[in-house]
């Protein structure tokens, strides 16, 4: 018997907040904020709408006696046997959120989250994403710069030791949020963190994707891959999910320790091949791959575990193509899957941004057939499962005013240079580059490209937005855009590019459902 997942459908279209200040109508404020104001309003609209203590109330609920736990069809007895463990950049304000409304039947937590989110959290005035003062869960902070550590290591531990002791009378509710996959490292020994961090880092510089990396990840783990569900077994599982992989698959979101394992060791050494990295793998994980089929250390099955997607990166778009439309603009959405090489997925923005605009505007020079067959070619080789890129074409031909076109995703970086920044400041300075290549026209272009968990990289950044001047704007100030990004050094460019006028600075948000991508298009 599988494990029962399920997507709450309402959150698609959940109701909208007014983040629009003062009262003033939506009108006469958008006829006073400049573009990149508003570009600044729909990032902001997106990320509050995936802040994690709502979407954990709407999910979960209380029937009238205070003994029954609803979540969505399903129903489950409390009588003081409530376990509770997490692992994630937005766990704390779903544990916080979890604790304020079970805290009667709550007997331990043990929650793994990012270091210094709790400072930063506080620092913020997010009191409502921060666990009482006499909480029974245990808090641990590790994983730096999103790499697994000695710190996270012993979160892991208490997490399986918590999960170990629990009876088929338990209820264990898992909290899992992006970034939950190196916070719950407990490696297959004679595997060492170090040995398993030293591989992850070497793939992620070669650009694997995230799915790649997980699967590495699940096959040397304890917990991932369904171990954590196993190490619970014969206790109820409840999974509450916030995700951050494209296209939301619940066994590699954190790298799945709630649900079993669909890969094999022929995967992993099909990846650890394409990487050119077979040949280095240590003694150690070489050991652990070679008896993985004949000893595979993950559940045949989770049957005793329900999971449930409670947010997604589809959320935040919803939200923020809602405020566009406020502002006046058409706004479509053309993917929540936006993912594949940053040089690719920027090429693709600014080719759409030139048929777009020519689309919008009278015909002007250049040949805007060939560029739109382009188009069409790039986004075929892009392979988004979910692109809406003639659709999107459509309304923008049939529009009166501006458009906004949105999508999310995570594009990856193959790193080449030792500079600083994140896949959402290289992205869009590459946009940048793109869109200075075109043809002046009469339209006005910004594109943005931020991470929904306020953090781009090693930075405290994050993202940036740029428009169509922005090689103008670093000639002028003597940057060399074509050498910061071979050197993969974006936040550098942009903390010097008109005083970082051009960041993005939110502060760690408390959630993350990766990256929201906006282009914005308005005829002058």
């Amino acid at each position: 018997m599988a494990a029962a997942l399920h997507v709450l459908p309402h959150l698609a279209r959940a109701p909208s907040k007014n983040l629009l200040p003062w009262g003033r109508p939506v009108a006469r404020l958008a006829s006073s904020m400049t573009l990149p104001e508003q570009a600044w309003r729909l990032f902001e609209s997106a990320v509050s709408a995936v802040q994690p203590g709502p979407m954990l109330h709407r999910a979960l609920a209380l029937d009238p006696s205070g003994k029954q736990l609803k979540v969505r069809d399903r129903s489950f007895q409390l009588r003081n046997n409530l376990y509770l463990v997490g692992f994630g950049k937005a766990v704390l304000g779903m544990a916080a959120a979890a604790e304020e409304l079970l805290s009667r039947h709550l007997v331990q937590g043990v929650i793994s989250i990012p270091r210094g989110i709790r400072a930063a959290v506080e620092h913020a005035g997010k009191r409502e994403m921060l666990l009482k003062p006499h909480s029974r869960v245990q808090v641990f902070e590790g994983a730096q710069d999103n790499l697994p550590d000695r710190d996270a290591l012993r979160a892991a531990l208490a997490i399986q030791q918590l999960a170990e002791g629990l009876t088929a009378d338990d209820l264990l509710l898992v909290l899992i949020s992006g970034g939950g996959s190196a916070l719950l490292p407990a490696p297959i020994p004679p595997v060492t963190l170090e040995e398993k961090q030293t591989l992850t880092k070497l793939l992620a510089a070669r650009g694997a994707t995230i799915q790649e990396l997980n699967t590495i990840r699940k096959a040397l783990s304890q917990l991932k891959g369904g171990g954590l569900a196993q190490a619970a077994y014969p206790a109820q599982v409840v999974s509450l999910i916030l995700s951050d992989v494209v296209g939301d698959p619940v066994e590699v979101i954190a790298s799945g320790p709630t649900v079993a394992s669909g890969h094999n060791v022929q995967d992993c050494l099909h990846i650890l091949n394409h990487y050119g990295l077979r040949a280095a793998l240590p003694r150690s994980v070489k050991t652990v791959l070679a008896r993985a089929d004949s000893n595979p250390h993950g559940p045949h099955s989770c049957g005793h575990v329900l999971n449930v997607i409670i947010g997604s990166n589809m959320l935040a778009l919803a939200e923020a193509q809602r405020q566009a439309e406020a502002l006046g603009y058409r706004a479509v959405v053309l993917s929540a899957a936006m993912q594949g090489d940053v040089r690719s997925v920027a090429r693709f923005y600014g080719l759409l941004a030139r048929v777009a605009g020519t689309r919008l505007t009278p015909p002007g020079p250049g040949t805007p057939g060939e560029e739109e067959a382009e188009l069409h070619r790039l986004a075929a080789e892009l392979q988004l499962p979910d692109l809406q890129l003639q659709e999107a074409l459509e309304a923008v031909g049939a529009a009166q005013g501006p458009v906004c076109l949105l999508a999310g995703g995570e594009p990856t970086v193959k790193l080449q240079g030792s500079g600083r920044g994140g896949r959402n400041q290289e992205l869009a300075l590459r946009v940048g580059a793109e869109l200075g290549l075109q043809s002046p026209r009469p339209v006005d272009v910004l594109f943005l490209s931020g991470g929904t968990d306020g953090q781009d990289g090693p930075t405290d950044a994050a993202g940036a937005w740029v428009t169509s001047e922005l090689s103008c704007q670093a000639t002028a100030e003597g940057l060399d855009v074509a050498s910061f990004l071979a050197h993969n050094d974006s936040h550098t460019f942009f903390c010097r590019l008109q005083g970082g006028a051009h960041l993005l600075y939110t502060g760690l948000t408390g959630t993350n459902v990766m990256d929201v991508h906006l282009l914005f298009l308005r005829p002058r």
